[in-house]
């Protein structure tokens, strides 16, 4: 099965993936992007390729990972099973809940991360910052989607506060029942454009994708009037087709979103702390009580507010821990995986004897 270059560009296919193929490959194997994953199984879609295979594990750089939402695999003609995970051009990922906290990868290959809040409870700063750190870190742009406009006297102060959360961030204010006004996101789903949406349960990401999809195909919740709370309706990601030519990922609502292995982020996020930071008069400066901190003396001059430099520090520490944890966990594994090597090397030895 041999696609056009064109045909494949209507799924997302750019000239990164085409460069991973070869004369040999392409005519053995097929390209096919992964558009859903389920427990055992994974639904690879093409122009006309539709099928669900098992997931692919692979070793890419050196890191071992397994196929998900948004990769690029090719597939054997013969078989149509995946022999080969094409590498990716951008990957969001987070260190999961449970007692490994091992990385969990929710989309590869996006375009632009839609970060949805609502005009209600559910704006937090704080959550909103680790977000856009999740963006920077993966090299997807973030764009943030302000939603339930309509039922709020206070989206302008919403929007303004979603302006300092970082330069030049894009904010969009709409209703996302609205099809006239989410048509300000359509620049960000046209032909080929890959978009993904995370956010809390509750705040209208369904319902967003309905409207953009002009159907009604994804199941909706209302929220808790108490405290503004959604119940989770999507529990497995999937990426949709839109009228506009670009594909859309649904994600469970993620309430908690631990910092790793994310330094770069942190830098992009707060880059008016990582500047000022460089101009204290200690290298070593813990931005406390120290003669020459430029960052305390921009808090007492009201440059910098006291709430931000307090979010920078727990998300730098938190970051440090965890990505000390993930790479002591590897070191253990290396060792472990050593061990393993050298017994099965001496039973071999022990039976050639």
């Amino acid at each position: 099965m041999t696609y056009a270059f064109t045909d494949l560009a209507d799924f997302g296919w750019t000239d990164f993936f085409q460069k991973q193929i070869s004369a040999t490959e392409d005519a053995a194997r097929f390209p096919a992007k992964v558009v859903e994953v389920h427990r055992g199984q994974i639904r690879v879609v093409g122009p006309g390729f539709d099928a669900l295979v098992p997931p692919l594990k692979a070793d890419l750089d050196g890191v071992k990972t397994i196929s998900t939402v948004g990769d690029w695999l090719l597939v054997d003609a013969a078989t149509h099973l995946p022999v080969r995970l094409l590498e990716r051009a951008s990957l969001i990922q987070r260190r999961a809940p449970g007692s490994d906290r091992k990385m969990q990868l929710i989309a590869a290959n996006i375009d632009t991360l839609f970060i949805v809040t609502s005009c209600n409870q559910d704006f937090n700063a704080a959550r909103l910052e680790r977000y856009l750190v999740l963006a920077s870190e993966a090299g997807v742009t973030p764009v943030l989607i302000l939603t339930k406009a309509d039922l709020s006297d206070d989206a302008t102060n919403f929007e303004k506060a979603a302006h300092i959360l970082l330069p030049g961030l894009r904010v969009e204010v709409i209703d996302g029942r609205s099809s006239q006004s989410a048509q300000a996101l359509a620049p960000y789903c046209t032909d080929g454009q890959t978009v993904a949406l995370v956010g809390s349960s509750g705040v209208g990401k369904s319902t967003l994708i309905n409207t953009l999809m002009g159907s009604g195909k994804i199941e909706t919740q209302g929220i808790r009037e108490d405290d503004a709370k959604g119940r989770h309706t999507t529990t497995g990601r999937t990426f949709y087709r839109l009228p506009t030519g670009g594909w859309i990922l649904d994600t469970p609502g993620i309430r908690g979103l631990d910092v790793t292995e994310a330094a770069a982020g942190l830098d992009d996020v707060f880059s008016d702390l990582a500047d000022l930071a460089g101009t204290c008069k200690f290298s070593d400066c813990a931005h406390a009580s120290e003669p020459g901190c430029a960052v305390q003396r921009a808090i007492k001059s009201g440059d910098l507010e006291q709430s931000r430099f307090n979010r920078w520090q727990k998300l730098t520490a938190e970051d440090a821990a965890n990505t000390q944890t993930i790479a002591q966990r590897h070191g253990r594994d290396r060792a472990f995986g050593k061990k393993i090597r050298a017994a099965k090397k001496h039973k071999k030895r022990y039976r050639d004897a």
